[in-house]
């Protein structure tokens, strides 16, 4: 019996299904797809970070991490602030 842990992502919802991005080491390295309601009630949403336990292949685990889903949508804010922000113009910078 093979038991594997990943970082989950809920990537987006088709229909009743949930399509779950599974990274390993920060890269994305397979997907999965659930029905709606196997979700943690508080993870289902986008973007939502879950830890997935597989064995053999099959979804047997996941909890909501609701820490890692409060720090990734900050992260990605502050990059997006950061590039909103447009450089001085030359008349703006002497």
């Amino acid at each position: 019996m093979s038991t594997q842990q990943f970082t989950g992502v809920i990537d987006r919802f088709e229909d009743d299904l949930a399509v779950i991005l599974l990274e390993a080491d920060g890269e994305v390295v397979d997907e999965v797809v659930l029905d709606h309601e196997d979700l943690p009630a508080e993870a289902a949403h986008p973007d939502a970070v879950l830890e997935v336990t597989l064995t053999d292949g099959e979804v047997t685990d996941l909890s909501y991490d609701a820490t890692e889903t409060a720090d990734r949508k900050e992260r990605a804010k502050s990059r997006f602030d950061r590039l909103a922000e447009r450089p001085p113009s030359d008349d703006e910078s002497s």
